[in-house]
């Protein structure tokens, strides 16, 4: 871990979020390539919507896990903070109970996660709905993705050697 003196917290995770967003870009350019390409797999919607909504999505990943290391002393204790931003999301998203049939606490906590809104989008471009439905959910999924940053940039403690 590399704190230079002279960089402010905000600089160092953007660095960070520079970087493991190129990465995350790829991989999922790479899979939406791979599943429409060689799979064939039929879209409704753009395949460039497709993936840019899967770019995305890689991005809003990484700049949760950056937000939950910001807590973390040690990289053992960042990992073990994902199941608990990452189980939540994926059983309450809608991806194996319809989120309109989840009781109304549950539905109330699904509507405040960015995974809920991921899927809904995907599902609204596989379905082949009119793209304005999912504009709303693209702006919800980024509005998390720099609120993850900026809220990872406010907790990351500074330490002077």
């Amino acid at each position: 871990r590399l704190r230079p003196r002279p960089m402010a917290k905000l600089d160092l995770l953007r660095g960070y979020g520079i970087a493991f967003a190129a990465v995350a870009s790829v991989q999922a350019l790479v899979t939406t390539a791979v599943a429409f390409g060689p799979l064939g797999l039929d879209a409704v919607g753009s395949i460039a919507l497709i993936a840019f909504l899967a770019v995305v999505n890689a991005v809003l990943g990484m700049a949760l896990g950056l937000f939950c290391s910001a807590f973390a002393q040690t990289e053992f204790q960042a990992v073990q903070f994902m199941p608990v931003v990452v189980i939540p999301q994926i059983l309450l998203c809608g991806l194996f109970v319809p989120r309109e049939s989840l009781p109304d606490v549950l539905s109330a906590a699904s509507d405040v996660l960015p995974l809920s809104y991921a899927v809904d989008a995907m599902t609204h471009l596989t379905r082949g709905t009119a793209v304005s439905d999912v504009v709303v959910d693209l702006l919800v999924v980024t509005a998390f993705a720099v609120a993850a940053l900026g809220l990872g940039a406010a907790t990351l403690r500074r330490r002077t050697p």
